[in-house]
């Protein structure tokens, strides 16, 4: 660290030999926080066998002291496979195993099991964050590791990334805004502000995302935390509701802002879940009892085991996300004659954006996970999609992130965004070809960004 004398780095075999106050302050500075960088729940990752050395995940936190202060930190794994990471590079694996050159360990600064776009790394500010890679890179190169990948990065961290010669790698989410469209064409621009990269889609590769189900989460609505399906009433006109503001006012508003096909088929989705008797109830942080927690637990491992996989997470897990950081979580049953068949979660932005000193709520919703022990038609779609949208719109939810994969997404109003990473390869001449495939993957990329843009689910407005 010869360009700071005075920072010390260090490298931790554990989250837990970092404090947790010093991590969460510093992840309350940056630009995109989200709950799943927060300490407890890193620490539940490990805790609960979730993400150690056992399941491949080797901890070697990488943190920046001055003097008695921590300036920088971000979690690093060192990987002995490439599973639960969502960004997938399996034939970079397999060309360097033809070539008899290793590729395990690699390192991944990255939350486990989780895509979702945010802060990778933590600083106090942009000159430390530089120090903070420089220091990733020098270890592994010092370790022998292949290579570096941060996945799902924040702006800063890719504007970092870039300025030290990483290769960047782009794909493709489906997020939904709580803002009624006023563009003549209803679709948002891509990226959206804060949380895209600064390059161009041009050097991406667009990579499928996502985890085994496709599920992600969902949401009910007011008052009582039972929810009902909207009354077939006129809709709300479209405009700006409550002084000013272009949020929508409830689900009607809402599906007002789509084109007529969309929202006929959403309303008869919506119907086939009620006529099917299935009525939803939710429950939100210390509100939701041990028993929900199981019944979660139930259908989230069903759901993997369903499609030959076994669950990332373990039930103590979600004991410890209960204890530790219950507000950050919002849970919904779907219940038919009185008896659950199907639940799902989603987690809750509680952090203040910061930036130049300055904070301001930022209130996101992320879908996590869904199961059911019962087939009901179009009860993914109902939970997952409409019962989030429906609760967002009611409680201020700016923002709901529906997670990878999925086109079908676009009917349900969530838009394409850009999500990007960020590479390392220490042999130059894989280096050399894997850059080479990124330029050319990258016009696939921006053409299919352009062919979904093409195709937005709102009206076009005068």
């Amino acid at each position: 660290m010869a360009e700071e004398a005075a920072i010390i780095a260090r490298v931790l075999a554990s989250p837990l030999d970092v404090d947790a106050a010093a991590w969460n302050a510093l992840l309350a500075q940056q630009s995109h926080p989200t709950p799943f960088l927060r300490h407890e729940y890193l620490a539940a990752l490990h805790e609960s066998g979730s993400a150690t050395p056992r399941t491949g995940w080797t901890p070697r936190f990488m943190t920046l002291w001055e003097g008695g202060s921590l300036v920088a930190a971000c979690p690093l794994y060192l990987k002995s496979h490439s599973y639960g990471e969502y960004v997938f590079d399996w034939a970079w694996a397999s060309a360097y195993e033809q070539h008899r050159v290793p590729y395990y360990p690699k390192a991944v600064v990255a939350v486990p099991f989780t895509p979702v776009p945010g802060t990778r790394l933590l600083a106090r500010d942009e000159a430390t964050r530089a120090l903070l890679l420089q220091a990733v890179r020098q270890w592994c190169e010092q370790e022998g590791v292949s290579s570096v990948h941060m996945l799902f990065a924040s702006g800063d961290d890719v504007q970092t990334s870039a300025e030290q010669g990483l290769m960047l790698r782009h794909t493709v989410q489906f997020h939904w805004k709580n803002v009624a469209p006023t563009l003549g064409t209803g679709m948002s621009s891509l990226p959206q502000a804060g949380e895209g990269s600064p390059a161009s889609p041009g050097r991406g590769a667009l990579a499928a995302l996502g985890r085994p189900g496709g599920g992600e989460s969902v949401a009910p609505t007011l008052g009582t935390g039972v929810s009902s399906l909207p009354p077939e009433g006129a809709l709300a006109a479209l405009g700006r509701p409550g002084g000013g503001s272009n949020h929508f006012t409830d689900f009607d508003h809402f599906l007002a802002s789509l084109s007529q096909d969309k929202r006929k088929k959403i309303r008869q989705e919506r119907r086939r879940v009620a006529e099917a008797g299935v009525s939803f109830r939710w429950s939100r942080g210390a509100d939701i009892s041990a028993a929900d927690w199981d019944f979660l637990y139930r259908c989230y491992e069903r759901t993997y085991l369903e499609h030959g996989n076994p669950p990332y997470l373990t039930r103590d897990f979600f004991a410890r996300m209960a204890a530790h950081l219950p507000e950050a979580w919002l849970l919904f049953v779907a219940e038919r004659n009185g008896q659950p068949i199907a639940t799902s979660l989603i987690a809750i932005n509680s952090i203040l954006s910061g930036g130049e000193g300055q904070k301001t709520p930022n209130l996101v919703a992320y879908g996590r996970y869904w199961g059911a022990l019962e087939r009901v038609d179009c009860l993914h779609f109902e939970a997952c999609y409409y019962q989030p949208l429906q609760w967002c719109i009611a409680h201020g939810v700016q923002r709901f992130e529906g997670g990878a994969q999925g086109e079908h997404k676009m009917a349900r109003a969530l838009l394409p965004v850009q999500a990007t990473s960020a590479h390392w390869l220490a042999h130059p001449a894989f280096a050399d070809a894997v850059e080479r495939f990124l330029a050319r993957e990258g016009a696939g990329v921006e053409s299919y960004l352009q062919d979904l843009q093409a195709r937005s689910p709102f009206k076009t407005m005068a």
